[in-house]
């Protein structure tokens, strides 16, 4: 069976864990953390980055540093993972759910506007598949409004909008670092933070609300509870695993878009005469290959599409189920406008194998097993 993804794995990771236990420091913050946030501050060009215990929390610490309570708002795309919207409604923030636009299964700027009201504070954008939102048209409606913009690009670290790097655009981004994602260290995340404003509190925050990142830095001869706060670090040995993934970054990038390139090729011809449709990158995009999916005509067709590829040895699996449709969904939030696309578009959308070191010829099995199915 050709697996739907395997955790990337350069080689050096257990000898830099190994480095990470020999220097007896294996709580965050420590040399390999530094590594890695010093590696993303560069090559993202950010006022701070600051490694979390996954993408999760970094959109905790966001709901935190905007101090969004009851009584606000935040939009959102409804097709997203869970994270995106908990991460606010567990500080009692009410969800407004909107529309995505087929093409990238980004939200739709137009349907942000829309619901936009006076107890709005924060739109969180979602750059699905490592391809990015039209962040312009985002940034031009915060500054209208005067709102918050997160950018939850869990899924798109190295990809860019004209230029600029994905989780830099906004106030602050997230990234994960999940054992799914193109650079993995297990579980953990990162938070990008693009107000200065926000670098100090953020460092509180990150210590259990008290000034101990100060207190380490000689600032201060004790450290005490300052504000609130969780024990958002990500320890030293995720970060030594994770520091030989940042440092072959351009490698892991280079090998997906190979693939993803392959199955662009490959299933050209099955959309041209509309029997599938494949991911479209906008002119302004540049990707980092998280994933490559398909469209089917529709739901019942993607099981049946499923299973056909499982008995030829090949995963490929579904993905979100729009929040908005979900228990917790209607609990905590609504959908405003009309769902246009996010349920129908969700329904249709299957994801094939793709990972570091997937071979060409597992890559071309899958491709002619598609192919099969559809000629049939």
């Amino acid at each position: 069976m050709i697996p739907f993804n395997k955790p990337c794995i350069i080689g050096p990771e257990m000898e830099a864990m190994k480095d990470a236990m020999q220097q007896n420091e294996l709580s965050g913050n420590g040399p390999f953390g530094d590594n890695c946030t010093a590696w993303l501050k560069n090559k993202l060009d950010c006022e701070k980055a600051i490694l979390t215990p996954s993408c999760t929390a970094a959109l905790e610490m966001t709901a935190l540093l905007t101090e969004v309570g009851v009584g606000d708002e935040v939009i959102m795309p409804s097709y997203t993972f869970v994270s995106t919207a908990n991460a606010f409604a567990l500080r009692g923030a009410s969800i407004r759910f909107v529309d995505v636009s087929p093409e990238t299964m980004n939200i739709n700027p137009e349907k942000i506007e829309e619901a936009v009201t006076d107890r709005t504070k924060v739109i969180v954008v979602v750059h699905y598949a490592g391809v990015s939102c039209d962040m312009d048209s985002i940034m031009e409606i915060a500054a209208v409004h005067g709102l918050w913009v997160i950018e939850d690009a869990a899924q798109g670290l190295m990809s860019k909008y004209k230029g600029r790097s994905l989780g830099t655009i906004g106030h602050m981004g997230t990234f994960s670092f999940h054992e799914t994602k193109n650079y993995t260290c297990g579980e953990g995340g990162a938070l990008i933070i693009n107000d200065r404003s926000l670098v100090d509190r953020a460092e509180i925050l990150q210590e259990k609300g008290t000034d101990r990142s100060q207190f380490m830095k000689g600032m201060v001869d004790k450290y005490t509870w300052r504000d609130l706060g969780s024990s958002y670090l990500l320890s030293e040995l995720n970060a030594a695993y994770l520091s030989v993934q940042l440092e072959h970054a351009d490698e892991i990038n280079q090998d997906r878009l190979r693939s993803w390139e392959q199955y662009r090729k490959g299933l050209q011809s099955l959309a041209d005469i509309e029997k599938i449709d494949i991911p479209t990158i906008p002119k302004d995009c540049e990707h980092n290959a998280h994933m490559f999916y398909i469209k089917t005509k529709d739901d019942q067709e993607r099981s049946k599409l499923i299973l056909y590829l499982k008995e030829n040895e090949v995963m490929a699996v579904p993905h979100y189920v729009p929040l908005s449709s979900s228990q917790a969904g209607k609990k905590f939030g609504e959908f405003v406008g009309e769902d246009l696309y996010t349920t129908t578009d969700s329904e249709r959308i299957l994801r094939l194998p793709l990972y570091y070191g997937i071979k060409e010829e597992d890559v071309e099995h899958g491709i002619k097993i598609i192919q099969a199915y559809y000629q049939a």
